[in-house]
């Protein structure tokens, strides 16, 4: 088999299919990463949502019988949405982050990978192969950047000369012996935007997150917010652009190259009060395709409650005291309790005073205090 001239059609074909770069390289362990993973543990910048076993994480040869090889695609996604509705008193809006527009990407990466694998074994009888976006047990990134894709900026993401940090990424480990391409050298050089812009500064230094105080990452939590971070939320519903939009490779780019990433500007920019009573048959049918509905309904309408008291809007208060009395889970009611008390007035001081009357839960009652405690800051 000649695997040289077999790679170059695969790079062809994989320029057929809509894949917009493509790299190879070993499946040699990926020690640097495997150091920066230990350190993050040791340090407790780990989000929680990663593959536990930090060696089968960084040692291919842990999860694939005798690799040979690893192939990285990208797949370059919009930064910019057509006809995106704009928020106004009384139809306020959130937002999604760019990553989650369009269909769920690691369906649409996960397809590209499984075309390319199948022309493979069109080509090779013996060929082996395991798919991998994003939930898989290798770094994402180690291997994009190892590959020739794109280079490990200081925001965290691989960023590529032709499409900017806006790419997903996905990989296949593979049996196959294909020559590895060479890692591009690092071109983010004295900038510092991504740190200084970072809301809540959880880029720690370059190329090391703290995800524990990441938006991004605090948006998909389930619990209450903590306080610190529900000013520096925003209207933000699920993940976070700063880092990328300040970014000066990012800078003019905006492809849309693919129609399955072609966000829905009422499903990426929604309402924010039709989301406080949504039913979870509701919550599936609207939102289930795009990636940002992974954790279920709960964190984003924590989110949209949290980006009500953001606008102070005061339209929203009758809709908030009604979560405030009703909703079934403490760490809504409790966050509605919160939103009421930063938008203000006396319907809202009024129904806190009543709820902290009938309340039982201590979670729910904490909360009611920090709203009550706005009003007395006005005083």
């Amino acid at each position: 088999m000649d695997y040289g001239k077999l790679k170059d059609e695969i790079i062809a074909y994989s320029r057929e299919i809509g894949i917009d770069k493509i790299g190879f390289t070993s499946a040699d362990p990926f020690i640097e990463m495997k150091n920066l993973l230990i350190r993050q543990e040791e340090l407790g910048y780990q989000s929680g949502f990663e593959h536990k076993n930090i060696e089968e994480r960084t040692h291919p040869e842990l999860i694939f019988d005798e690799p040979r090889s690893i192939i990285a695609i990208a797949l370059a996604y919009p930064s910019k949405m057509n006809n995106a509705p704009r928020g106004k008193p009384g139809a306020r809006r959130g937002i999604f982050c760019k990553a989650s527009w369009g269909v769920d990407y690691h369906v649409l990466v996960r397809e590209k990978l499984e075309q390319l694998a199948a022309f493979i074994d069109s080509k090779v009888c013996d060929a082996r192969f395991k798919l991998m976006v994003d939930t898989g047990e290798l770094v994402d990134r180690a291997v994009a950047e190892r590959a020739g894709i794109g280079w490990s900026g200081k925001n965290c993401s691989i960023i590529t000369p032709e499409f900017g940090s806006y790419v997903y990424l996905g990989e296949m480990i593979t049996n196959l012996p294909f020559a590895p391409d060479e890692p591009m050298h690092d071109q983010c050089g004295e900038c510092t935007k991504c740190l200084d812009a970072c809301p809540t500064g959880a880029l720690v230094q370059p190329g090391q997150l703290d995800a524990q105080s990441c938006i991004a990452f605090l948006t998909q939590t389930k619990g209450l917010l903590p306080d610190e971070f529900r000013d520096k939320i925003g209207n933000r519903l699920y993940g976070c652009d700063t880092c990328q939009a300040v970014c000066p490779k990012n800078k003019g780019v905006d492809f849309h190259l693919h129609p399955g990433m072609e966000p829905d500007p009422d499903i990426a920019k929604p309402l924010l009060q039709p989301l406080l009573d949504i039913s979870n048959r509701e919550f599936k049918e609207k939102y289930g395709a795009v990636s940002g509905s992974w954790r279920g309904k709960k964190p984003i309408q924590r989110n949209a409650i949290i980006a009500l008291g953001h606008f102070k809007d005061q339209s929203a208060v009758s809709d908030l005291i009604k979560v405030l009395n009703e909703d079934v889970r403490p760490e809504i009611r409790g966050t509605a309790a919160w939103s009421l008390g930063k938008i203000g007035g006396e319907q809202a001081k009024e129904a806190l005073m009543r709820a902290q009357e009938m309340e039982e839960d201590p979670v729910v009652l904490e909360e009611i205090e920090k709203g009550l405690q706005f009003f007395e800051l006005e005083m």
